[in-house]
């Protein structure tokens, strides 16, 4: 398969997407490193959530940011492989979301405002994925 020429602008969107997933592989570092005395700095039902993160819950977070990264990084080398990638990861961060929003009820733990960045990580995810299959119909990655 030959790979057709991909427009001018894919390289500024993949690396903007690179940095806006590197944004994510810091945070999901740093609620790693979080100590019990960083945690027990927070109200009570924040401290009850960090504490019983459960395993699943945060292998959800490793897959979603760093398959997100991967992703921009397959699709700054015009790899098909993106798409994989974007689609793991978007899994991910619907399981993540699932257990912020179902079952810890993160908008009940931290008001509204936690609503917005979860849904610009779910947007951005859903477009990215989008411009990888488009990618590949159109023959810039392969």
């Amino acid at each position: 398969m030959t790979t057709s020429t991909a427009p001018s602008w894919l390289k500024s969107v993949a690396w903007a997407a690179l940095v806006w997933n590197l944004l994510g592989v810091i945070a999901f570092i740093m609620q790693l490193l979080m100590t019990p005395e960083m945690i027990s700095k927070l109200p009570a039902d924040q401290q009850a959530a960090y504490s019983n993160t459960p395993l699943w819950a945060t292998l959800a977070f490793a897959v979603a940011v760093f398959g997100g990264t991967l992703g921009c990084i397959f699709l700054l080398l015009k790899k098909a492989v993106a798409r994989t990638c974007f689609t793991l990861s978007l899994i991910a961060i619907l399981i993540q979301q699932f257990y912020n929003f179902i079952i810890i009820n993160s908008i009940e733990l931290l008001g509204a405002s936690a609503v917005f960045m979860p849904l610009l990580v779910i947007i951005i995810a859903i477009l990215l994925l989008h411009l990888s299959h488009r990618g590949k119909l159109q023959h810039w990655l392969n």
